[in-house]
């Protein structure tokens, strides 16, 4: 195992920097096992990012805890609890995917081909010829300390046979708020590997999460979905906009999480494929599928060509003028 090794940040840089405000002190912690790398916050558990699951075709953050020390994605199918939804079991908690890489799916599942194909093997066989993978390579950086942390990994986006068609950088960035707020920077730059690959312009691509369920609008517990430009519940879905948050009842509490398009991020502002039972996708290839606008979002990529996302995550408590999201993302889209 590697140690882990020791990132001491200064809290007065981080609220001038991060968040614009005074810095919640905290000691970020970070743990390396074979299946994954543990986020710690004064000891207790904010999230896994898992790289060993034999079932998944992907890697993934699960659990990830609240402010408040909830739960604020959806537990299946990792684990089962009683009262979520139980669809589309390749919706794993906080994830990239993208169903059409070169034509291959790294999107959804074997779980959920085997779902689909209802028993029938030859169906089955059909379906998972198309079936792709992203998967973690190595951890390039981990470090942690005061007030942060930082976790830097690459991936590999591979065919049925293994085959390499392209890879990415993923840079996340752990922080406070300072409201408490649990914050995650996520930076993914991706470059082509073989000759070209095409990230089609597909429904289903992007940096995505699945929200507790009890916060989906479909529950009708008082779930919300709101964009930066007013859209709300199911009038989100195809709008491009600076910001999306989905806030709802968890544990009998209100929580939200936001997630921001920077400004410098490929496609801004992304069209969100946010939908009212629960999931949360930016998906900045989505210009036709989830747009609706005449132009192809599809994006070929040489050896050696990259293009890089950037978004920031919020896990608060409140709705979104509680937490101040139009603020927070002011302040982010300023950061270089």
């Amino acid at each position: 195992m590697r140690p882990t090794f020791l990132l001491i940040l200064s809290a007065a840089v981080l609220s001038i920097l991060l968040v614009g405000g005074p810095a919640v002190a905290a000691e970020f912690t970070m743990e390396e096992k074979d299946d994954g790398v543990s986020v710690f916050i004064d000891g207790k558990l904010f999230t896994r990012y898992i790289t060993g699951d034999k079932v998944a075709n992907k890697p993934y953050f699960y659990p990830v805890i609240g402010p408040t020390g909830k739960g604020m994605t959806r537990s299946y199918p990792m684990d089962e609890v009683e009262g979520e939804a139980k669809d589309h079991p390749h919706h794993r908690s906080f994830w990239f995917g993208h169903q059409f890489v070169n034509d291959f799916d790294t999107w959804h599942e074997e779980l959920t081909l085997i779902e689909r194909a209802k028993g029938d093997p030859e169906k089955l066989a059909a379906m998972k010829k198309k079936l792709g993978a992203s998967i973690h390579r190595e951890i390039l950086e981990i470090s942690a300390g005061k007030d942060g942390a930082v976790l830097k990994v690459s991936t590999d986006y591979t065919d049925p046979v293994g085959t390499v068609m392209a890879s990415d950088v993923r840079t996340f960035s752990f922080h406070l708020g300072p409201d408490g707020s649990r914050v995650v920077d996520a930076e993914i730059v991706f470059t082509g590997a073989g000759e070209s690959v095409v990230f089609s312009d597909a429904k289903d691509a992007g940096l995505s999460l699945r929200v507790a369920h009890s916060m989906s609008v479909e529950a009708n517990e008082g779930g919300r979905i709101v964009t930066s430009e007013g859209r709300i519940d199911k009038d989100a879905w195809g709008s491009r906009s600076e910001w999306c948050d989905f806030n709802g009842p968890v544990g009998g509490e209100r929580l939200g999480i936001a997630v921001m398009n920077h400004p410098s991020s490929f496609g801004f502002p992304t069209p969100w494929h946010a939908r009212t039972y629960g999931l949360f996708t930016a998906n900045p290839f989505g210009l036709s599928s989830v747009a609706g606008e005449k132009g192809d979002g599809s994006v070929t990529l040489r050896k050696g060509q990259s293009i890089s996302t950037k978004h920031r995550i919020i896990f608060h408590a409140g709705d979104e003028k509680e937490a101040d999201i139009a603020g927070a993302w002011k302040r982010y889209s300023s950061m270089k």
